[in-house]
């Protein structure tokens, strides 16, 4: 299983952390989400078939897309 961090400068309030948690959270692969107002990160843990790179698309998807 892989843990990662990301930075999410687009979380603005709960509504925002929860989107990002339940759209994220249906991604086959996906384990757990927890997405944070106070800092605006997102940390996600995975196995295949997800993957970074269709987490990353799918954030930007929903408008929440990683910082560069």
């Amino acid at each position: 299983m892989t843990t990662i961090t990301y930075n999410v400068p687009g979380i603005h309030c709960g509504h925002c952390t929860h989107t990002i948690e339940m759209e994220v959270g249906e991604l086959d692969g996906v384990k757990s989400v927890k997405a944070e107002l106070d800092t605006k990160n997102v940390t996600i843990s995975f196995e295949n078939p997800a993957s970074e790179e269709k987490i990353k698309a799918l954030l930007a998807e929903i408008n929440y897309p990683v910082a560069a």
